[in-house]
């Protein structure tokens, strides 16, 4: 008698397929390999840490106790420090997390003690807590300055949908503007206006807009628009105009460009009988690189100051002395 053990193979499976106990098998396994996973494959069971967590964020070094990294459970930190989630380490053995590490001592002390960055690195270690979905430092961050005071402006700013809209108009106009006539700066026509000014010549302020009836029969309406390149305004707030000067000019510098502006009269153009335009005209000068003076000594001795590489009171000698040299 012949004792047969075992299962009988499937004669109606074709070569190379898989049976169901085979693909739950492979079902377990990663779908994709990190990239770490060179040549092993990751293990399954979650990761374990060390009572005291030695970190490498962006090549910078830490080192802190692993509750302080759990210390709020609902931020990344907290979760990529779970167990849950596989967490490559450097040649030390130091965890990795592949940001820039400039500002993360802040954010380890608030964990550790709630300690808050002074003023100067706020916004800074705003962006760290935004990344690291730290909610109770963003809250605390969001009431010290300058944060706070950015958020009563950006406030001014929502009662105007097409501020935003009108900055980058500006920029757009200025750069244009620069490249046609080949100049260092542009210069660009805005408006500014909280409110209408009196339109009559004695100032009386009769009509509280600039929309007329060009006649009593035909009941037609015209709106004016002040001859200018972007116009901001009207709105209701306490803030006026310089306000919303500053803020353009900030915004604008925010932006690495140069700002100069000044105040160039009304408007001033004829509407209807003897109204006038009163909203103020403001001339405002993008310049879009400028020469930086760097307090370094001439190389030749001449105790100039230099404008990149060349030297002020060189460069006037030569050019003198080229300008001699080609009427001669």
């Amino acid at each position: 008698m012949v004792v047969v053990t075992g299962r009988e193979p499937d004669s109606r499976r074709p070569d190379g397929a898989m049976s169901s106990s085979d693909a739950e098998d492979d079902f377990l396994e990663p779908a994709t390999p990190t990239a770490t996973q060179a040549g092993h494959a990751l293990p399954l069971l979650p990761q374990e840490f060390p009572e005291v967590v030695p970190l490498n964020i962006g090549g910078a070094h830490f080192t802190t106790r692993l509750s302080t990294l759990r210390r709020y459970e609902d931020t990344m930190l907290a979760a990529m420090f779970s167990g849950r989630h596989y967490i490559p380490t450097d040649a030390e053995g130091r965890y990795f997390i592949d940001r820039d590490g400039t500002h993360f001592g802040d954010v380890l002390n608030f964990l550790r003690s709630g300690d808050l960055p002074p003023r100067e690195r706020v916004r800074a270690v705003y962006k760290e807590a935004q990344y690291y979905a730290i909610g109770p430092l963003l809250e605390q961050l969001e009431n010290m300055q300058p944060l706070k005071g950015e958020k009563v402006r950006q406030a001014f700013l929502g009662l105007m949908p097409y501020y935003k809209d009108h900055l980058e108009r500006i920029v757009e106009i200025a750069r244009l503007r620069a490249v046609q006539r080949k100049a260092r700066f542009a210069k660009l026509k805005v408006c500014v206006f909280k409110e209408e000014m009196p339109i009559t010549p004695y100032e009386c302020p009769l009509l509280n807009s600039l929309r007329f009836e060009r006649s009593e029969s035909d009941g037609q309406l015209f709106e004016h628009h002040c001859e200018v390149d972007v116009s901001f305004g009207p709105w209701e707030a306490v803030a006026d105009v310089y306000d919303l000067l500053h803020c353009l000019v900030t915004d604008l510098s925010a932006q690495g460009l140069v700002v100069d502006h000044q105040c160039i009269g009304v408007c001033d153009k004829h509407l209807i009988n003897h109204y006038y335009c009163k909203r103020p005209i403001y001339e405002f000068k993008i310049t879009w690189w400028i020469f930086w003076l760097l307090s370094e000594p001439c190389a030749s001795g001449c105790s100039g100051d230099i404008i990149f590489l060349f030297c002020v009171a060189c460069w006037r000698t030569r050019r003198m002395t080229f300008a001699s040299h080609k009427v001669g």
